[in-house]
């Protein structure tokens, strides 16, 4: 798998981009806050997630529109394209679903990034799930959905977190990035 290698200015852009989107999803002062809301449970190891989704997509995912205009703004810049591939889960093909790999393909190299988007059905999530912990990879519950992150010990690149290649299950959807903090660039339509 490719490592991460961004410049300053490309760290910086993807940084401003994901603070754009953690300040929007923010709740604002005035509202309201609920001091009778109970944490949602957390599932054993073989349930499927249970993040609502958001609204229905108007449109399918590009490479170009599956990230936010700013991260693929700040990736041509530094000349790198993308190269569309299929959407794998333990070698298994997710039909409709993409994975966009972007670098700079005029040139032999490994650093590049990897982000990806596939509809899945929850009986498929669960078995996708209990496929790669039954690998060795590693189950974190959260109130976005299931993070199956591969053992930090066998990751390629990291982030500053210590996490490498991550899936995200969500209700209907699973994402995929070279790291865990790269799928809050991720603007794909959540089915």
């Amino acid at each position: 798998m490719p490592s991460r290698s961004i410049s300053r200015p490309l760290l910086a852009i993807a940084a401003a981009g994901m603070l754009a989107v953690v300040t929007a999803c923010a709740p604002s002062p005035a509202a309201p806050e609920k001091p009778d809301a109970s944490p949602a449970p957390v599932g054993t190891p073989s349930e499927a997630p249970v993040t609502p989704a958001p609204e229905t997509p108007t449109a399918a995912p590009t490479c170009e529109t599956l990230i936010s205009p700013t991260t693929v703004d700040a990736l041509t810049a530094e000349g790198w394209t993308v190269e569309k591939r299929e959407f794998t889960i333990a070698g298994e093909v997710i039909a409709d679903g993409m994975q966009c790999f972007w670098a700079d393909f005029a040139v032999a190299s490994d650093h590049g990034q990897l982000y990806g988007w596939a509809p899945i059905s929850t009986e498929r999530a669960k078995t996708a799930i209990d496929t790669l912990i039954a690998e060795g990879w590693l189950r974190e519950d959260s109130d976005r959905g299931v993070y199956i992150t591969v053992d930090p010990k066998f990751a390629f690149a990291t982030d500053e977190e210590g996490y490498g290649m991550t899936y995200l299950f969500g209700d209907g959807w699973v994402t995929l990035s070279d790291t865990k903090q790269g799928l809050v660039l991720i603007e794909a339509p959540q089915q």
